[in-house]
């Protein structure tokens, strides 16, 4: 039996296995008093991942059938696989690692941000790191103390764009908050572009839309801005204001970026 053969018939087996762990009910289906399957049925699994019950079934089969990316990924979800299993997954199907998912490349992206800022934590200047719905997910002191206290705001309002246009207090520390707002909305109308069907978007923005005029104004004026280096003043509780040019670094295979505040000499 050759390597590839094996592998199919492992794939099979791994298949049906995951495939009886799952309960109908998890998955919106009734379980119904003469359900004698266990877990799914084959044609339940196709029909959730969008695929032909017979094509389904000659993969579950071992059949050699050569199943895309998109098809593994589909699977992977509707069987609810975890990192671990996934890569197993993929190992069996395709002979290779598959792809770094999203969640786990912002997690590690996450991280790295985390270190990076920590290795800022005591300049003087405003360093943070966003993602690509400005979410902050790093800051240093300087940073909260010229911005707010990021670690006070709640789970999933961590946010720029809610900072923004929700808190009073934006508008006392941005000195010029129309041009501030006008601008991350801008970036924000684009960033939202590049992955149209992200539903973390849509939830932003059906909050952003539903909690403030400003922004509903800001939006239907059609701005478009890529995140350039650009110049914000910024305004301390105490009264200080200063200039800062903010230079955004892009991380590597994510779309996460540090965001440096480098201080405008006085004129």
């Amino acid at each position: 039996m050759s390597a590839r053969t094996q592998s199919l018939i492992d794939l099979g087996r791994f298949l049906r296995n995951r495939r009886e762990r799952i309960q109908p009910d998890h998955v919106g289906l009734p379980a119904g008093p003469r359900r004698r399957t266990r877990g799914l049925r084959r044609e339940e699994v196709a029909v959730l991942a969008g695929l032909s019950p017979t094509w389904y079934t000659y993969l579950e089969q071992g059949r050699d059938i050569r199943a895309s990316s998109e098809v593994l990924e589909s699977l992977t979800r509707v069987l609810r696989l975890d990192e671990d299993e996934r890569k197993y997954f993929y190992l069996l199907a395709h002979g290779r690692n598959p792809p770094v998912s999203a969640e786990a490349k912002a997690v590690l992206a996450d991280v790295a941000a985390d270190r990076v800022i920590g290795a800022m934590q005591g300049a003087d200047q405003p360093v943070y790191a966003d993602n690509l719905y400005g979410d902050v997910v790093a800051w240093n002191d300087a940073a909260a103390q010229w911005y707010t206290d990021f670690s006070r705001l709640p789970d999933g309002r961590r946010n720029m764009l809610w900072w923004v246009f929700s808190d009073p207090a934006a508008r006392e520390r941005l000195v010029h908050w129309a041009q501030d707002a006008q601008d991350i909305v801008a970036r924000f109308r684009l960033a939202s572009a590049m992955r149209p069907r992200d539903h973390r978007f849509a939830e932003l923005f059906e909050a952003l839309w539903e909690a403030s005029e400003d922004f509903r104004r800001h939006w239907s004026a059609h701005e478009v801005k890529e995140n350039h280096p650009r110049v914000r003043e910024l305004r301390t509780p105490g009264g200080h204001t200063r200039q800062f040019e903010l230079v955004v670094m892009r991380m590597t295979d994510c779309f996460h970026s540090v965001v440096l505040h480098m201080p405008v000499p006085d004129a």
